[in-house]
């Protein structure tokens, strides 16, 4: 079917996105930074449906890894059809005691390493066919969320990313965004915050991460006139804010 490289695979979304690619034939490059040990685990469960899989560790923080990272993807696959950004930063708080160092690493992370990884890999997609880019965005990119200012500037700025690079790559590589909503609430979540959010969703409900791997493979497959867009999976929760 093709080949995908995947940030950020070793958990939730990610691995999620690596199971329905994989399920839907496609060979993978995974990267993972702290969960390691389950992108093992993961990669052994996508060689039993037959697939072909490579591991890379590299933290997305450090110019020097991302470099390493994408010199290291792009020799072991020569050609790319999707490349998918999945890994990310996410923190609350307060302005006041955000420092330069914790703002760079928060743009170094949501930011920078999409933008250069891309820029690394930008002949192995032009190589691939029907090549897609993929961003995991958030809402906080285009509505303001109080005690997340540095991460919501990262995702804004991923936002007119994969605005700027749908137009300059086109016609032969497509870029978009996925806006995930609610996903999956950690177990340790409080149970009155949990229904507050929920109270606010259309749906009533959660997503799951297959929600957002759905997507990324409809993108994938189904969808190659759509370019420049990001497509928000949340329930309905971004229409009425």
């Amino acid at each position: 079917m093709g080949t995908a490289f995947i940030t950020g695979a070793g958990i939730r979304i990610g691995s999620a996105v690596a199971r329905a690619l994989g399920r839907a034939g496609y060979d993978l490059a995974l990267h993972a930074n702290r969960s390691v040990d389950s992108l093992e685990a993961l990669a052994e469960e996508l060689r039993a449906l037959g697939r072909r899989v490579t591991l890379h560790a590299a933290d997305l923080s450090q110019p020097d890894a991302v470099d390493a990272l994408g010199a290291q993807v792009r020799e072991a696959w020569p050609a790319l059809d999707v490349v998918v950004h999945n890994a990310g930063l996410y923190e609350r708080v307060d302005f006041a005691a955000i420092s330069r160092e914790r703002y760079r690493t928060m743009m170094a992370v949501n930011l920078d390493a999409p933008f250069f990884l891309t820029q690394a890999l930008l002949p192995a997609l032009r190589a691939g066919k029907d090549p897609l880019v993929v961003h995991l965005t958030d809402i906080g990119g285009e509505r303001p969320v109080s005690h997340y200012a540095h991460y919501s500037v990262s995702k804004a700025g991923l936002i007119m990313l994969t605005r700027a690079l749908a137009v300059e790559l086109a016609p032969h590589v497509r870029v978009n965004a996925i806006s995930p909503g609610t996903v999956a609430f950690p177990e340790n979540f409080d149970a009155e915050a949990r229904d507050a959010v929920l109270r606010r969703i259309p749906m009533g409900r959660e997503g799951s991460v297959e929600d957002i791997a759905r997507t990324v493979v409809f993108l994938a497959r189904d969808a190659p006139y759509i370019t420049g867009q990001v497509i928000a999976v949340d329930g309905g929760r971004s229409a009425q804010l």
